[in-house]
């Protein structure tokens, strides 16, 4: 059955706007798709957007020409978190008059460019979502770190049910490797990894899931063809990425998970990983160390550092009950500190300031 769509505001009851101009699914889209919906419920807000799922209250980016120059408020605010977005929100600030208060965040970990950031310093405010972030800013930042579903992403009733509906190994611990696969991604170092780690013990599965693109095809053929020559098909998975709702019943099947990424953002997945119960082993990037308890949630460690992921994913799959320990911990941490909730009411926030000022 079609999902009905969510009905849209009419224009003198938009407070916020957030674009999202990119066709092509990405984490900035995913954020739009997740935060949209739940901030709608308190407070005047749509995506400007050329496809989004129903559940998303979305206008058409034509229709912004034709917006009326005054939100409820006096100013509306434009959310921008693409280039592209701040340079439209300014387009429909100075060319089309309309009273727009402009906000950015930004998740990079890197210095800008000079564009970037002559758009950034042009903006009314702008928020990071983490501290890292923060620190490649020239300007004052609100931090509001990402926030997941905690009750799509918790702890399985009965997870041997759940991996035989999954069709994955019952027994022995299951250690998981989601998103994209391409280098950035790190998915070769979590297979070389896994490879060592099984050729030590008898026990255990890895399950490597995600998406990659034509022109990463080839470097995931030579991660099968690896895992071949190494006699371990059967223990070390690899599937195609699947649509949120079964993407929690994966995390939900774990038993550990590796970040084992050479860049990132920001990173979700250790967030959703230990909301479902599972201690993370991850890289020093993106803001994996603003979100692991190192030793009560998981353990970090340095970019490409095979070395320390085979010895901690080593230890905790022999170790059982600091597994239990961290595993337990991890759930409490993401409940009382990263739910998706705190996240928009901490935007709106910024929205309301912004509106008031």
């Amino acid at each position: 059955m079609t999902e009905k769509p969510a009905p849209v505001p009419p224009w003198h009851d938009i407070d916020v706007i957030a674009p999202n101009f990119k066709k092509r699914h990405s984490g900035v889209t995913s954020t739009v798709i997740r935060l949209v919906p739940l901030q709608a419920r308190q407070i005047g807000i749509v995506a400007a957007a050329p496809d989004l799922p129903p559940e998303v209250p979305t206008v058409d980016p034509v229709r912004l020409l034709a917006m009326p120059r005054r939100g409820p408020s006096g100013p509306r605010v434009w959310h921008a978190r693409r280039n592209v977005e701040m340079v439209a929100g300014l387009a429909l600030k100075h060319l089309g008059r309309k009273r727009l208060k402009l906000l950015f965040t930004s998740a990079a970990q890197r210095r800008h460019t000079g564009f970037t950031r002559a758009l950034i310093r042009r903006m009314d405010a702008v928020i990071a979502t983490s501290a890292k972030s923060a620190s490649y800013l020239e300007r004052e930042a609100t931090v509001i770190r990402h926030g997941i579903d905690c009750d799509l992403f918790r702890p399985a009733d009965d997870r041997a049910a759940l991996r035989h509906a999954l069709d994955l190994p019952q027994k022995g611990p299951l250690v998981g490797c989601f998103g994209r696969i391409r280098p950035q991604k790190g998915n070769d170092i979590f297979i070389a990894a896994m490879i060592r780690v099984f050729s030590q013990t008898p026990t255990g599965t890895a399950l490597m899931m995600g998406r990659a693109t034509s022109e990463h095809e080839a470097f995931l053929k030579d991660l099968k063809e690896k895992v071949a020559k190494a006699g371990l098909s059967e223990r070390i998975l690899f599937r195609d990425e699947v649509p949120i709702a079964d993407l929690a019943r994966h995390f939900q099947a774990l038993d550990l998970y590796v970040a084992p990424q050479r860049w990132e953002g920001f990173g979700l997945t250790p967030l959703e990983a230990m909301a479902c119960g599972a201690p993370v082993v991850a890289t020093r990037v993106g803001a994996f160390e603003e979100l692991i308890l190192e030793q009560e949630t998981g353990h970090l460690v340095a970019i490409e550092d095979e070395d320390a992921i085979v010895a901690h994913v080593a230890d905790l799959i022999a170790d059982t009950d600091k597994r239990a320990a961290m595993s337990a911990k991890a759930r409490a941490h993401v409940a009382g500190n990263f739910r998706i909730e705190q996240e928009a009411a901490a935007i709106i926030a910024v929205y309301r300031k912004l509106l008031d000022g």
